[in-house]
């Protein structure tokens, strides 16, 4: 049977799927760049910029979350999620690929940060995206429509 990948705007009810998801998907990654966060931390991550959030679905079951907000002049990536049990079926380059098409439609470029150490950054590095800058914390990346 097919699966199906949809998207849902996020509402206040999916509060507690979205800590549970941010914990799951972030807790070692942020572990591993020595930052430790409480649940009001992830939480106040979380209503950050909520309106922007749209939960990833495979078929009626929540699995993940973008994030992502249309500036002047990029598409910019604030959150990305999927559970962990997700990772490794090709989701997270489906929904990049559908992003990119977006992008492309409006001619703008599409931005992120990652934090250095997250396995994520070969995904985006599949997808063209390029490291234009980093910090002691995360890499801040750049995708320009793709030439091929």
């Amino acid at each position: 049977m097919h699966s199906t990948i949809s998207f849902r705007k996020a509402s206040q009810n999916d509060c507690s799927f979205l800590l549970h998801l941010r914990k799951a998907s972030m807790t070692d990654h942020l572990a591993a760049a020595g930052i430790v966060m409480s649940d009001e931390q992830h939480s106040a991550r979380i209503h950050e910029f909520f309106e922007d959030t749209s939960l990833i679905y495979k078929d009626d079951q929540p699995i993940g979350l973008i994030k992502f907000s249309l500036i002047i002049d990029r598409i910019h990536i604030r959150q990305f999620q999927l559970l962990p049990e997700f990772h490794g079926f090709g989701i997270g380059s489906n929904v990049l690929t559908l992003l990119k098409k977006k992008a492309k439609d409006r001619k703008l470029p599409i931005t992120l940060n990652v934090l250095l150490n997250n396995p994520a950054l070969s995904l985006y590095q599949r997808h063209h995206f390029i490291i234009e800058n980093e910090n002691e914390l995360e890499y801040q990346m750049r995708w320009l429509e793709d030439k091929d």
